[in-house]
This record gives C-alpha cells, structure tokens and sequence, in this order.
C-alpha cells in the first residue's frame, strides 16, 4: 500500500495515507542549550538525509510552520507578477513553490505513522486546520489562478515539452476541482468542509492507532493456547511482560499478534474474543469509537461533491482515475464476485467437514474459518504453511527480494551500517545502484511492529526524487511493515502472506526508485494504477527459482525441498474464495457508502454496511477484510471510493506478468525493459491505460486475475 503523502507538496497531489519512545528518550530538546533546527538548515549527513536523533517536536512544528509561510510568500508573488503569465513564470514557478515545506512535512510524516507518540499525534491534530486552510488559500487565490488559466488556455504543445503540458494541464485541473471557479460564498462553504473533513480524518487514524496497539486479550492459561506455535506463544509471554502481567499470555489487534491465533489455535473461546476484538475496533462504544466520525465524513464529503458539482462522493473522485464511473468500478466487483461466493460456499463445506471431526454439529462462525481452513488445506494437500514458514526467515527473503530486484531491472544494493541517520534502531539503510554504477537512490527497510506504528504496510518517502540545478536528486524511500519479529529460540520467520507484503511494498520503492520527471505535479500515477508495479512485483516470491535462492532452513540452511514446493504449489489458490470475498465486501462498503446521494441523520454505517452485504448474498462467516470502523483506507483517506483499486490493478498486474511468462523467462530483460520505461519511469506524464498499452501492447484481460486466484480454468 502507498503510504500517507504528505503535503508534499500542496502543488504535485492532494492523495493522502501512508518518535518511537526509546528514539524520544535520546532525543534533544528545543530547550537545550545550543540545540538548532536541522530542518532549518541544509542536511551535513550522507546522501543529505535527516538528522533524526537530534530533531524535536517543536522542531517540526517550527520548520513546518515556516514552510507554509514561505510558499505564501511564494505564491503572493507568482500571483502579483506583472509580466505575462507563461510556463516559466507561473506554471514551474508554482510546481516549484513549497520546497521547505515539503522537505519537513516529509520527513514529520512517516515518523507521525511509524513512531507515533502523544506528541506526535497532538502536533498532527495540530497541524491538520493549518495545512487545510493553507491549501485552500493556494487553489482560491483569483489572481493566481486567472495567471495559471492564461498559460493553460494558450498551451501549445510546439513551444512545451509533453511533460509541460501535462504539469500545466494537471496544476489548472487540480484548481477547477479545489473550488477555483466557484463563488465566494461556495469557497468559504469548501473550505469548512475541506477543514471538518481533515479533522475528523487525523481523530479516526488516532483512533484506530490506539484500538489496535492497545486493545489486548489476555490468557491466563498455557493450555488455553494449544495448537499456537512456540514462537507465537513465546511472543505473546513477552508482549504480557511488558504490560506487567508477567506469567500471562497477551494479543493485541496487530495481525502479527492475533491472526496465528486464528490460524491455529483450537481454543474455539478465545479465537471468538480475537475475532470479535479485532472486527470491532473502533465500533466499542468507547472514547475510541468511530461510528460517528464515519458517518460524519459520508455526509460532509457527498455535500463536498455536491458543492463541487457531482452527484455523490464517487463520482467526484473517480473522475481522476482510471475507473473515470462507479459504475465501471462495480461492473469489475461484480464479475468477481459471484465466482468467489461460490468458491468461499465450497471451503464452508470443507470446513463443515473439519468441525463434524471435533464433535461440533453448529455452522461455522467467522473465528472458525482461519483455524478449520487451514486444517482442511492440511488434509487435502498435506501441507503445513508454518512449515513453509521455517524456510523464510526475514533477512534471507529481503534477499530474495533484492534477487529479483537486481535480474529484472540490473540495480545493487549496498548496506549503509555507519553513516545513515537511522529514525529507528531496527530500520536499515541501503543505497541503491543502477546497472550503470550510478547511486539511483536510498532504501530504508522498517520491517519490526512496535508501538506508534500504525497497523498495515506501506511505501513512503523522506525525499522523492526530483532535479536540483539540473541534477537527479536520488529519493530516500521507506518500506513500513509489522512483520513477524524474532522470538526466544527463533529468529523472524515470516509467513507466506508477510512475504507477499514485501515484494509489494518493494514494488511501491522501485516505483519510486526509477521515476525520473522534472516537475512534482507529474510525480504520481492514478490511485487505480499506483498498485501495479506492487503487485506485478510479487509474482516473483514465490518462483522457484526464486525460491532456491532465498528459501533457506534456519537452522540447517538447507533449501526448500522440492517436496514442499510442490505442495505449496498445489495448496496455494486454496483459501481465495474467502480471501477474494473478505477483500470484495470491503471494496463493496467503500463504493456504497460513497455513491449514495443522500445520507440520513441518523446513518448507522455499521448497519448499512451489513445490510448491503446480507443482499448481495454473502456468507455470514465472513466480515469485510476491514470494518468501516476501522478502516484507514477509505476512512482515513486516501483510498476513499478506491478500494476497489487493487482490484483493478490486479487485472494490469495478473494479465502484464503473462508478458513475461509468454516469453518462457519470467526474467526477459527486454519485458522488463519495457515495463521500467514505460510504467516505472514516466510518472504521470501518461495516463495509466495508455502507459499500460505502451507496456503490453493492448489493454488488459481479466482472464489471467480470474485463474491466479482460482476461480477460473
């Protein structure tokens, strides 16, 4: 998943997404004597990375708040010029605006999600009004946007290069649709909702942070855990002792934490509590609950599209992707979904099976169906995914990872272990070079949970790339995930979903390693496009030859046996039909919450998502990969009305890997060329379907997505 792009600035996007307490303690205070600003003056470090350690809170509110100042005064001035309005003076002089800003907002944001502390989350809050009103002061300016129309309106594609006229085209659209051509008293009623929307926004993200870090089933009893691995258990002790309930067994609401206890464990109680536990984040009817706030952003973001002109919050959003309608974004759920209800009704059936073996005669329930799917998958292929499990210890994978990295596109990787500023002390740091030897950027790994990092996985950056003086300036990249960390007697052996999460975030930073544009507003990709080079990147992991060079036994070093693999092989599409319809209901909640047109009073999301999905016909056992209560896509923002997106992106990425495979090399050098030129390269030079069609040579089938994930022949 992308992660949260910050202001980053104002003038390239308007996406949003994606210290830690023993960083905090080393910290140096704004008090202290002799203590500077490091955002306030440039970085001395390699590569002109941040100085972490030495930055404060203060810091950040103070670098911050001067960046916003300074691209006012920016603005005032591109918008005050007497000469004609041209590129130069207006377009690239705008796209340019914000520099400062956008150096502290990216280097506050990913900390703000990955080593959130009290702090943190108050100069978040703090920050959202200001930010808000500082956009909307950019896009309503009159005179700015009279400069910035003029130069559109005269755009000649003889005189501006192709990346000229789609930054100019892409700045005038992003004014039209921030409230430019509207009246004054139409801004000042967008820039309340614009204002209303960012902080009920920033209170749902705190919510769930804390819900999930901090919402713990405790066990008393060591036999209440049978079926848990070791390393599990062992976690689980560790996780109790640091709670101060030494002797006793805790799960929080992370999926490292909880969901082995829903694969494996057979106390049938405590995986309802789990269950229950981890559904219900944010819907507890506690300081923590979101329904409200939910229900609060439905209404304020329809009236937002009402104002702006279009008849609900979907359609306004999807008139930038790929989908352009909700009705093409349901077309695609829906010839998904009848195929993966059936398929999800048969594993029922298997796991009816399981349950009759342990003398249970009811239906299965939800916190049933990880625990007696995996069981069932055990017995029709005879394959044990925690065996699997002791072939991918996590630095063993990241070299797969880098394996595949390096066949494809020919980059190196070099570890930085004495120089890079490190934000946290389990990241590592890497520079990252092109086939050519030429430093091609920087690569932060941040793969361990911890309080402050918020639940999920996601790509983020401390500085995209961009050009100084003429100059490629190299992107520090960051991939943030909450990965199985080392127990007592075991180091992080990851399961094969963790896995899969780190080739797709490694898609995302390869993706940001090798776009190569001069302007910030052609930097990004439709949200419907941006998960195709994750996901077509994850199609490696579990290659063969991929395998053999990374799949290694953590105490004997042996490879994979061949046994194994097969077996894998053979259980791998087992389980899609729940996991196609836990991820469909979920892109389902999203687009139906935003196409409605009017949003009652008394709008009980919780109730409204449930009903929807109860007519659609789904299997009572299976709740939406999220709930609206907690979930930060759509919620959060970001991925509003755009869930459906990796959905989307799967068919470009199920259908662009066959390009690979039809030529028998999954390595092809010159596919791979051309999917680096014409998708990782261009940033949003080109519209995704026509850099899909540069790639491939014609549009995409759904054919390929439908046999991957077994619910085709």
């Amino acid at each position: 998943m992308n992660s949260k792009i910050t202001v980053a600035a104002l003038m390239a996007t308007t996406l949003t997404i994606g210290g830690c307490k023993t960083q905090e303690s080393n910290m140096t205070t704004a008090g202290e004597a002799g203590h500077t600003n490091a955002l306030l003056e440039k970085s001395k470090n390699i590569h002109g990375i941040e100085s972490f350690d030495k930055l404060t809170v203060d810091d950040y509110r103070e670098a911050i708040l001067e960046g916003v100042d300074e691209q006012k005064k920016n603005v005032e001035t591109i918008a005050g010029n007497k000469a004609k309005p041209t590129f130069q003076n207006t377009i690239a002089a705008l796209d340019r605006s914000g520099e400062a800003l956008n150096r502290a907002s990216a280097t506050f944001w990913p900390l703000s999600s990955s080593n959130s502390t009290p702090e943190f989350r108050a100069l978040d809050k703090e920050l959202s009004p200001i930010l808000s009103a500082h956009s909307d002061d950019i896009y309503m300016n009159d005179k700015l946007f009279k400069r910035v129309k003029a130069v559109y309106d005269e755009a000649d594609s003889t005189t501006l290069s192709k990346e000229e006229m789609k930054v100019t085209e892409n700045i005038y659209k992003r004014f039209e649709r921030n409230g430019a051509n509207l009246s004054d008293e139409d801004k000042e009623k967008l820039r309340q909702l614009n204002l209303e929307i960012s902080d009920l926004q920033v209170q749902f993200s705190q919510n769930l942070l804390h819900e999930t870090n901090n919402t713990f089933v405790t066990v008393d009893k060591l036999e209440d855990l049978q079926g848990l691995p070791q390393s599990d258990i062992d976690r689980a002790a560790a996780m109790a002792a640091a709670q101060g309930q030494t002797g006793k067994w805790m799960f929080n609401m992370q999926r490292a934490s909880c969901n082995p206890v829903l694969q494996y464990c057979s106390n049938r109680e405590l995986r309802r509590k789990i269950y229950q536990a981890y559904c219900n984040r944010g819907n507890q009817g506690n300081d923590y609950d979101s329904k409200e706030i939910c229900a609060k952003l439905v209404k304020l973001r329809l009236e937002r599209a009402k104002l702006m002109g279009f008849k609900n919050c979907a359609s306004q959003i999807l008139d930038t992707r790929m989908a352009k309608t909700p009705e093409a974004v349901y077309a695609l759920l829906d010839q998904v979904w009848t195929p993966a209800v059936a398929k999800a009704n048969e594993e029922l059936e298997d796991i009816r099976a399981e349950m009759k073996k342990d003398g249970l005669d009811c239906e299965p329930e939800g916190w049933d169906y990880r625990y007696y799917l995996e069981r069932a998958r055990k017995a029709k292929f005879n394959f044990d995914e925690s065996k699997l499990s002791e072939y991918l210890e996590i630095n063993n994978v990241l070299k797969g990872v880098f394996y595949v990295a390096n066949k494809l596109y020919g980059v190196s990787f070099k570890e930085i272990t004495d120089k890079a500023p490190a934000y946290e002390p389990t990241a590592q740091a890497w520079e990252v070079y092109d086939a050519d030897s030429t430093l091609l950027a920087i690569f932060y790994s941040d793969y361990m949970p911890r309080d402050g990092k918020r639940a999920g996985a996601w790509c983020t950056s401390f500085r995209g790339q961009r050009y100084d003086g003429g100059n490629r300036v190299e992107p520090v990249v960051v991939n943030v995930c909450s990965m199985t960390p080392p127990s007592a007697d075991k180091p992080a052996l990851q399961t094969i979903d963790n896995v899969e999460t780190m080739f797709h975030e490694f898609g995302h930073a390869l993706h940001s390693f090798m776009r190569d544009v001069h302007y910030s507003s052609v930097a990004n990709v439709e949200r419907d496009f941006v998960e195709l080079p994750s996901q077509i990147n994850e199609h490696w992991a579990f290659e063969p030859q991929v395998l053999d060079v990374y799949a290694k036994h953590y105490v004997t070093g042996e490879k994979l046996p061949q046994e194994l693999l097969d077996k894998y092989i053979a259980a791998s599409k087992y389980g899609q039909g729940f996991a196609t319809v836990e991820y469909l209901a979920a892109s389902y909640s999203d687009m139906d919450l935003h196409v409605l047109t009017e949003v009652p009073d008394d709008l009980d999301v919780m109730k409204f998502e449930e009903e929807k999905l109860r007519q659609r016909g789904i299997p009572r056992q299976i709740q939406p990969r999220y709930r609206i209560t907690n979930f930060s896509h759509t919620m959060g923002g970001g991925y509003t009305a755009g869930y459906y997106s990796y959905l989307w992106a799967e068919v470009l990425d199920a259908d662009g890997f066959e390009a690979f495979k039809e030529t028998g090399d999954i390595f092809n050098q010159e596919v791979a060329s051309r999917f680096r030129k014409y998708v990782l390269t261009p940033g949003g030079i080109d519209d995704g379907m026509t850099m899909y069609r540069n790639f491939r040579g014609a549009e995409p089938k759904i054919d390929a997505l439908l046999k991957n994930r077994g619910l085709a022949e």
